[in-house]
């Protein structure tokens, strides 16, 4: 099953944080996860196996929304930070928009990523 990650800016230590503290799950259930540039990176760094898009800015947002209607990508798992003001939020949109066309899980926060997590 593939699941892709996103973390804007300020919400990437709290992915990695989220990666780490459900290792097991993600491993065991032999997880193949995708990632934005910068936060496939920082997952990297921290001992993930991770095939990146571009950055999300330069068009990993769309890559991995393309990913979202070509149904590769089951989950997606975005955590954004609502506070800033975003260059590509048409691109944001955009994979948000596909999700609910094609009815994939969407999670933009921990708490909602954790439960989507556990359903599988």
């Amino acid at each position: 099953m593939e699941i892709a990650i996103i973390a804007h800016d300020g919400k990437k230590a709290e992915m990695v944080q989220f990666l780490m503290d459900n290792k097991e799950v993600l491993q065991s259930k032999k997880i193949n996860l995708i990632a934005t540039g910068t936060t496939g990176s920082k997952a990297i760094k921290a001992g993930f196996e991770i095939e990146q898009m571009l950055s999300g800015p330069y068009g990993g947002d769309a890559q991995i929304a393309a990913r979202v209607a070509e149904g590769k990508t089951k989950i997606v798992l975005f955590f954004r930070d609502p506070l800033e003001k975003h260059p590509h939020e048409p691109d944001i949109f955009m994979l948000m928009r596909l999700c609910d066309v094609y009815d994939v899980p969407l999670a933009t926060n921990p708490a909602t990523a954790q439960l989507i997590l556990k359903s599988i």
